[in-house]
């Protein structure tokens, strides 16, 4: 067997780093501006996206577990020289870019069903691309981490390329809407294929630069021995992982709910929709500091905890500021600065939960016998993917149910209220879910990390 390396260098960083980095340019924009695309460049209105969101993300639930789970079959049944996730990498990046490409041009080509028939298809085609991607980036960690000082060094890799991604897609994409109005699609497929072409570069580095370094099999495990019903047993048994998935329904309906009506936010309420984009920017010291010093506090006082204080100071402070919001007239670039400082501390989270799917997967191998990465990372993904779905749907339908009209170049001050509502308080009361499930629900403590710990120790002295 060949012998792993004593430690990550800069470059294995770097690389995973990308991946997200990859994927997030042209995600970000989906959970940001898509649904403005569709309603203001595309004329379709916010109850049939939030039902053809519903339908999308049906497609995801499928996809996710199926792709994580054929990924730990095919390499269990053919091991593959190159990796048992890098591979997936190089075949899924052209697909994503062209997908995305297609996604945000072709649609305004036509008209009527044409166009939502044209809809429909391609952004099931890009989903199915990006999950094609994202579970073997996600997975990948894993395979290149070996105690928690990597996987928290890999996490917060992951948490700079995927906060790069997102200022630098959430940047470009307001100029071009700024310049060309926001319901010109030609705007949109500049901007986004802009994102999409630089995401494909990322995503090639990512494949270069990483190095898969403890892909394992056990003795008693192959391709018939995994099948995707062994899920179930894992929530029976694994309450780390069922804490992250639960996590990860409240986190990422925050995340699509806010990043679904962000612009609605900065033009109809603060009047200046580019300011969104450099709002973000001015946030970027403060997530700079985060990630540089996220794994120092997380070796001091451990990954959850560092999670877990995060989501508690983001909720305070998104109730301040929707109490703000009502009583005065906040200044937008105010806003700007608080609003991404409170999104800020609770993506803490999102960024540094990977080091704590990678303590889930060892857990469930101690506990199970087998190392399935693949179908653990889909099966968290699924329940991430619920969280937006739900998070997306329901934005467009209760922007619906508080008034907002597209046709109206002012909306109603009800209107404006509700948004104020959904775009802060909201996130406040879900970050304060997700805060209550590591509070409550996660049990991994110092003593079943050591076991964790050894068990790993001795499996390596047999191998």
């Amino acid at each position: 067997m060949k012998k792993e390396k004593s430690s990550l260098t800069l470059k294995h960083k770097i690389g995973y780093g990308l991946g997200d980095c990859g994927g997030v340019m042209t995600f970000a924009l989906m959970s940001s501006t898509f649904s403005m695309y569709c309603t203001d460049a595309l004329g379709i209105s916010p109850g049939t996206i939030g039902i053809l969101l519903l339908i999308w993300n049906i497609w995801d639930f499928i996809n996710d577990p199926l792709m994580g789970a054929y990924i730990d079959r095919s390499y269990a049944r053919s091991t593959n020289p190159n990796g048992k996730f890098r591979p997936w990498i190089l075949r899924s990046a052209p697909l994503l870019c062209v997908t995305f490409i297609a996604l945000w041009s072709v649609p305004s080509l036509f008209e009527g069903l044409a166009r939502l028939c044209l809809l429909f298809g391609l952004k099931i085609l890009y989903e199915g691309s990006y999950t094609m991607f994202n579970i073997p980036m996600g997975s990948l960690l894993s395979a290149m981490a070996d105690n928690d000082e990597e996987r928290a060094a890999l996490s917060s890799a992951r948490g700079v390329g995927s906060a790069a991604a997102t200022l630098i897609a959430l940047f470009i994409m307001p100029l071009f809407l700024k310049k060309y109005g926001e319901s010109n699609a030609t705007g949109y497929a500049i901007g986004a294929a802009i994102c999409a072409i630089i995401g494909f570069a990322m995503c090639l580095g990512h494949y270069f630069l990483t190095e898969e370094r403890n892909n394992t099999i056990s003795d008693t495990q192959d391709s018939e021995s995994i099948k995707i019903s062994d899920i179930l047993q894992v929530v029976k048994v694994n309450r780390p992982f069922v804490a992250l998935c639960v996590h990860g329904l409240f986190i990422c309906t925050m995340q699509y709910v806010g990043n679904t009506l962000n612009n609605y936010m900065y033009a109809d309420v603060l009047g200046d929709i580019s300011i969104a984009g450099y709002g973000t920017l001015l946030s970027a010291p403060s997530m700079i500091i985060i990630f540089i010093t996220g794994p120092m506090i997380a070796r001091k006082i451990g990954l959850e905890k560092l999670i877990r204080y995060g989501l508690l100071i983001s909720c305070v402070l998104y109730v301040l500021l929707f109490a703000s919001l009502m009583m005065f007239n906040v200044n937008p670039w105010l806003y700007a600065i608080c609003s991404n400082t409170a999104m800020g501390f609770a993506y803490i989270s999102i960024y540094m939960q990977w080091g704590l799917v990678g303590e889930a997967i060892d857990y469930n191998e101690m506990i199970t016998g087998k190392r399935t990465e693949g179908s653990i990372y889909g099966t968290f993904n699924l329940s991430r993917r619920v969280g937006q779905t739900i998070g997306n749907s329901a934005a467009m339908l209760l922007l619906g149910m508080v008034g907002y009209n597209g046709a109206l170049a002012v909306q109603s001050a009800t209107t404006l209220n509700g948004i104020k509502a959904l775009c802060n308080l909201l996130p406040g009361i879900l970050v304060l879910g997700s805060w209550a499930t590591f509070k409550f629900l996660w049990n991994m403590d110092d003593e079943m990390r050591l076991k964790v710990d050894e068990f790993k120790a001795s499996k390596k002295k047999t191998s």
